[in-house]
This record gives structure tokens, sequence and C-alpha cells, in this order.
């Protein structure tokens, strides 16, 4: 499959479809938690590592966070209403400046987890679809 990162514009807010909760099936609420972690360790070492707690703790509760709102849009329990309420994740990512670059940078190091995965590529597309999309809806700030 092809990782196509959608030309976006600042304050657009395009339609967004979630993930086939397939995906969870397949990874199970385990294996998307580790999906969520290896992304994070990523972007620990990234450019855009600023944008993320930097303490060991924040950093995990981050990635807790950030995999429970996964699960959830995947169709799985309801972890992150449960734990932080509803997601409203424009206004929680509000206080950051996410560019347009940090956009790519987020993406991009979901496409060194994505590929190799070992995932039907229908239910990476899926995934891959709404990360895109999703994205465009956090991005905040001019570059």
């Amino acid at each position: 499959m092809e990782y196509t990162i959608t030309t976006a514009q600042l304050g657009t807010r395009p339609p967004v479809q979630i993930p086939s909760p397939k995906v969870l099936e397949f990874l199970g609420e385990d294996g998307m938690r580790k999906l969520i972690s290896d992304h994070y360790d990523i972007l620990r070492e990234s450019n855009i590592k600023g944008l993320f707690p930097p303490s060991d703790e924040g950093f995990a509760l981050a990635k807790k966070h950030s995999a429970d709102f996964f699960i959830q849009i995947c169709g799985g329990p309801r972890h992150f209403d449960q734990n932080r309420g509803k997601p409203m994740m424009a206004a929680r990512h509000a206080p950051f400046a996410i560019t347009q670059e940090a956009r790519r940078v987020w993406l991009e190091s979901y496409i060194m987890i994505l590929k190799p995965l070992d995932m039907p590529e229908e239910l990476k597309e899926s995934f891959w679809n709404y990360l895109d999309v999703f994205s465009i809806w956090m991005m905040n700030t001019e570059e």
C-alpha cells in the first residue's frame, strides 16, 4: 500500500471515517498498545519530541492515553471516555503548536510502524486513512 500524506490546510476539517473495527480485532488491545508505544518511541527521538512530556512517567501516561483513544476509536472498550472524558482531541491538542511539519513527522513515524506490521493491507489502509485525516484536524499553528 502507498502511504500518502494528504495536503492539508490549517483550519480545515475534512470528513473523518473511523478505522475498521477489524483493526482492533486483528491487533487486540495489547497489540494496539504496542503499536502506539512503538510510535511514541520514534516520536520521542524526533524533531517534535518537545510536544511530548519529557519525564518517563509523563511519557508513559501519554502513551496510555493515546492507546486508550485508538482502542476506543477502533470500536473497543471506552477506556478513554472512562478515564479522560469525551475525546475532543482538537481542544486537547490546542496548547501545543502543531504545524504541517509536526503533522508530517507524526505521520511518517506511523509509516515506519505500519509498513513492516504483519497486518492485512486493507486494515493498514483503513487505519492510515483515519490517521491522515485525523492529523489534519489537529493542526493549529502556521509554520
